[in-house]
């Protein structure tokens, strides 16, 4: 089964919307890992919100420690604006870097924005992995 690797710095925002909308658009026939380089405690209470908005419960996720078995699983690794190569190994590896802004902090029309930009995204790369 293909797996796309989501990784972004605390695993707490983008890589955990990403994964969401991968698993619920590939449809059981590929899967998503979400994984940060330094997780934070817990995923941003906003970007819970706005994803409940589109129908996708984030409440019971827990941003996780990237791996190297999860690393050796994945078909495919998104990076999600890592932006420093000190804290983001994923450079290191075959990778696509999807420079998004962190939702943390911001007002919620910001991260539905940033939401929904993830959504294309994951769209396309749902077709291209067909």
């Amino acid at each position: 089964m293909k797996t796309v690797l989501f990784v972004c710095v605390h695993n707490a925002g983008r890589s955990q919307m990403a994964a969401a909308f991968f698993d619920r658009l590939a449809g059981g026939q590929m899967r998503a890992i979400s994984a940060g380089t330094m997780p934070a405690a817990r995923i941003h209470p906003e970007v819970v919100e706005a994803m409940a908005e589109v129908g996708i419960d984030l409440s019971l996720q827990r941003p996780k420690l990237l791996t190297a078995d999860m690393v050796e699983q994945a078909t495919r690794i998104i990076t999600m604006g890592c932006g420093v190569e000190e804290v983001c190994p994923a450079v290191y590896i075959p990778s696509e870097d999807w420079g998004l802004d962190d939702p943390k902090g911001q007002p919620i029309e910001t991260v539905r924005a940033i939401r929904d930009e993830i959504r294309r995204r994951v769209e396309r790369l749902v077709e291209e992995l067909k």
